[in-house]
């Protein structure tokens, strides 16, 4: 089943540590947001391969937006 994992919280995009087809299991955690000078880690829910990523490091991200595709 595909996942859909959406940014938390508006912020920045500091760290970006998954690529598009690197296998991931729930809890890897896949990229980092500043948000007020405090990390935001965004972790996967579940198990597969990153099947398209929607950020990249330093864009500026609201809050309910794709981030990462996991299939």
């Amino acid at each position: 089943m595909a996942e859909q994992v959406m940014t938390q919280a508006p912020g920045n995009v500091w760290k970006v540590l998954v690529k598009e087809g690197d296998q991931v299991k729930a809890g890897d955690v896949l990229f980092i947001l500043e948000v007020m000078k405090t990390e935001v880690p965004h972790a996967a829910e579940g198990a597969g391969k990153v099947a398209k990523l929607h950020v990249k490091e330093e864009d500026a991200v609201d809050v309910g937006q794709l981030a990462v595709e996991i299939a």
